[in-house]
């Protein structure tokens, strides 16, 4: 496997925040989900918004989602994730309208 191109000094740390601010972005997300200050579904709608705060959005996993759900935890969000045929490793924006509308009938959000 090629080596990817050297980096230079401002590249890489230009690069290093944009991941810190997509991982704030995203871990706020899931703590107002869970206190319920947002639903599911305006986080579906804001993560298909073609901005950067959407596509940080859409880039989150599934059952990270699931489990910053009140009541929601590990084993839950797997079980709910098999019933509905959703890999372990799907994204917000890898969901099939199918599948979103189950989750969204699921949680009433």
């Amino acid at each position: 496997m090629p080596t990817p191109p050297p980096q230079t000094p401002e590249s890489r740390a230009a690069a290093l925040e944009k991941a810190a601010v997509s991982r704030r972005v995203r871990a706020e997300a899931k703590q107002k989900l869970a206190i319920g200050s947002l639903t599911l579904g305006e986080l579906f709608e804001a993560a298909d918004k073609g901005d950067e705060s959407g596509e940080m959005l859409a880039k989150l996993k599934v059952v990270s989602l699931l489990e910053s759900l009140p009541s929601v935890g590990k084993v839950t969000a797997r079980k709910i994730m098999a019933e509905l045929d959703i890999k372990d490793t799907r994204r917000v924006r890898g969901l099939g309208a199918n599948q979103r509308k189950a989750l969204l009938e699921r949680f009433k959000g």
